[in-house]
């Protein structure tokens, strides 16, 4: 039966996971998700974030449960899904968000320790969820996994655009996005005939609010639309991904940067 565009993005009914969900942009998805009706779980390794994040969200009509989850931990993310999948019997949707940047030196001096901490939080953390998420969809034949990936997945660092007072994230970042990137190509040809879908984001610059403000200038004039991201922005992109209008799309990169990556 053919579906109008509302069905096709309605998501009732249906159930999520977003790690690091705490984070502006783990919030933007779960609104998102929300707000087309899914019951989402936010997860981090800061719970009681999470708590605040889910308290708030709750307040505003959302159907939103949060729990601490190391997703480096593979015990943590089996509890997590364990939890879904006994109180909602079913995962629809998993958002591996959760990661970040730890570095504060450079190569040729690049600490060894900060490159397999990025690389284990980034790339190995998602890989743990997509495979504890996988092992719930595949039963149902269905499901999307999204995962984070960065315009560094692909791109090197100008490093002449960075000031001094802006920690830039480095070779360690890149080479764990990069292996987001291709990793979620392969989860893509590994779960297509169950059905399960992977896909990518990668955002552009989406400043945070105590982001150095001379940086954030330098970053928006080298954006074709002139201007820095939202988090808001990557919403529509989740929305499609997660959703059934999204149905015949895998092993896709989504860049979501104002078009910083055609240059």
């Amino acid at each position: 039966m053919t579906k109008t565009i509302q069905e096709l993005f309605d998501l009732t009914g249906r159930t999520a996971i977003v790690t690091g969900g705490g984070t502006h942009l783990g919030t933007a998805f779960t609104e998102a998700l929300t707000d087309l009706g899914a019951k989402v779980y936010i997860a981090s390794r800061r719970a009681e974030l999470c708590e605040e994040v889910a308290e708030r969200l709750s307040g505003e009509g959302r159907d939103v449960t949060a729990m601490g989850c190391d997703v480096t931990e593979e015990s943590q993310v089996d509890a997590l899904v364990d939890r879904v999948m006994n109180e909602t019997g079913r995962l629809d949707i998993a958002v591996c968000n959760a990661g970040g940047s730890f570095t504060t030196s450079y190569p040729p001096d690049g600490d060894v320790d900060e490159f397999k901490r990025t690389l284990d939080v980034n790339l190995t953390g998602t890989y743990i969820t997509a495979q504890s998420a996988g092992r719930a969809m595949i039963p149902a034949k269905s499901g999307s996994i999204i995962t984070l990936g960065s315009i560094g997945a692909t791109l090197a660092m100008d490093t002449r655009i960075y000031n001094s007072e802006f920690q830039r994230s480095g070779p360690p970042y890149l080479a764990a996005k990069g292996g987001v990137l291709n990793l979620t190509r392969a989860l893509a040809a590994e779960y297509g005939e169950y059905g399960v879908t992977a896909n990518c984001i990668s955002p552009g610059q989406i400043p945070r609010i105590d982001t150095n403000a001379d940086q954030v200038e330098t970053f928006r004039k080298m954006i074709p639309l002139q201007r820095t991201g939202l988090s808001q922005d990557l919403k529509g992109t989740v929305a499609l991904l997660a959703s059934d209008a999204g149905a015949w799309i895998t092993g896709q990169e989504f860049r979501v940067d104002g078009g910083w990556s055609i240059w």
